[in-house]
């Protein structure tokens, strides 16, 4: 089974509007419903075009506004939210609607005091807008204030039960209990909503790997990485559970790209190695081994590793001058005694076949 494999398309969603392209220029209503239509079935650059169009026309159309600030928001691109959310208010400075987006733009531009401000302002004037529970929520996750995040991520499902953001932090602020069934419940909850989110596949991917279903943890990191090649978290999981389920060609695969993204880390590296090791391939998980001990030289544990490989290579000497480096830096440690002993005996025998 390979990660390549069932690949989701990038954008599986294809617009069901009920009218044309054409037929949405006829009048500012159509291409108003037009607009909306391409929002709703997530294809927001055509979407973030219209809204524009629509903006052309006329500056102060809230309606394109607010539907211009959704498309940002669902497109990450905060710095063109908040202008847009400060121009709404310019227009309605009461619209609670146009503080929630705001809101969200100052806490994803980690300008978190003037967010809380932000969206304190706007549920004071809607205390059920499901948009500003969502940023509460998140902003109590990230200061740590985890009693009160879930409490609000109950009130973001109850007021957003449709917005796949609402069950994510809701998930997360479950995680935090521990409720690790609940909480695959709800990203399972977000992911119906919205498949292609790429934070909700993350999330479900740590709680499987958390619960140990290793072998659930593949199909969610294949659909990450069919948004984004590159994206860490979700290959950090496919190395942890292809390890765990010794499918080390696959994870040879994944390692090795790892170690291009994240040079220096050890976690990578010790994958890395432990798939060529699997594989049998000794003498190209010793110069994987050379680097993590380039990069962590007091790790007795690696030391005994390197032992234990040039052992399997036959070459006893150095695995006996390698355990003694590992019993060195952890006297006790009963692996490096092993491994010492055992190079020994193998290097006198050696020696008296030859004399």
């Amino acid at each position: 089974m390979d990660l390549e494999d069932a690949r989701l398309p990038h954008n599986q969603y294809t617009a069901t509007s009920s009218i044309t392209e054409q037929q949405a220029e006829e009048s500012p209503e159509m291409l108003h419903k037009y607009a909306q239509d391409l929002l709703q079935n997530r294809m927001y650059q055509p979407a973030q075009r219209t809204f524009l169009r629509l903006l052309q026309k006329d500056p102060q159309d809230e309606a394109a506004m607010l539907g211009l600030a959704e498309v940002l928001d669902r497109r990450e691109r905060y710095e063109e939210l908040y202008t847009a959310a400060q121009q709404l208010l310019e227009q309605r400075p009461d619209s609670a609607l146009s503080l929630a987006y705001k809101a969200r733009a100052l806490q994803k531009l980690e300008r978190y005091s003037a967010a809380t401000v932000a969206n304190d302002q706007a549920l004071l004037l809607d205390s059920r807008l499901g948009l500003a529970w969502i940023n509460r929520s998140g902003l109590q996750l990230l200061q740590g204030k985890l009693p009160e995040a879930l409490r609000s991520s109950f009130r973001a499902i109850e007021f957003a039960p449709g917005d796949s953001r609402a069950w994510a932090n809701h998930s997360i602020a479950l995680l935090n209990y521990e409720r690790l069934g609940e909480a695959l419940d709800a990203i399972d909850h977000s992911l119906k909503i919205d498949p292609e989110s790429l934070f909700s596949l993350q999330i479900k991917g740590e709680l499987l790997c958390k619960l140990g279903r290793m072998q659930e943890v593949l199909p969610v990191v294949r659909a990450a990485l069919a948004l984004q090649p590159t994206h860490i978290p979700s290959l950090i999981q496919a190395a942890q559970a292809l390890r765990q389920l010794e499918m080390y060609e696959m994870l040879k695969e994944v390692a090795h790209q790892l170690t291009q993204l994240m040079p220096q880390e050890l976690f990578v590296w010790e994958h890395y190695m432990r798939a060529l090791r699997g594989l049998g391939q000794y003498t190209d998980a010793l110069a994987a081994l050379d680097y993590l001990i380039e990069l962590d030289p007091s790790n007795a544990r690696f030391w005994t590793f390197k032992a234990d490989t040039l052992y399997r290579l036959e070459r006893y000497r150095e695995a006996s001058g390698a355990s003694e480096r590992a019993l060195r830096l952890a006297p006790n440690f009963a692996p490096a005694r092993r491994i010492h002993d055992k190079a020994l005996r193998l290097m006198y025998q050696r020696k008296e076949k030859r004399s």
